[in-house]
């Protein structure tokens, strides 16, 4: 099992969760659609040769984003993190990805 964490702004927030879900995160013991959200500031400064959903090249862009977590499946993280690159607006998102442990797990 994996947690993958991403950022994304309200305005695409609901399709990019889609996204993954229907790639196959977000279940876990008999629920689906499971995650955690809360609302934060991104700062970023596109470069040159970038191509900013948001925000203009050389200047420093704040933003409202939502943190998104869900839970995912080894088998499905690579079809997950695909999922959310297509859905998600930004030319390069920021998220990030790591194993986690159950319960059964532990022995």
């Amino acid at each position: 099992m994996h947690k993958l964490v991403f950022f994304v702004p309200e305005s695409h927030k609901e399709r990019v969760k889609q996204a993954v879900f229907d790639a196959g995160a977000g279940r876990f013991d008999g629920y689906q659609y499971c995650s955690w959200e809360s609302l934060g500031t991104g700062q970023f400064q596109p470069m040159a040769g970038s191509q900013p959903f948001i925000g203009q090249v050389d200047e420093i862009e704040r933003v409202s984003e939502y943190r998104v977590e869900v839970i995912c499946p080894d088998a499905q993280l690579k079809p997950v993190i695909t999922a959310l690159l297509l859905a998600h607006p930004y030319e390069t998102p920021a998220y990030e990805c790591w194993p986690i442990k159950t319960l059964e797990d532990l022995t």
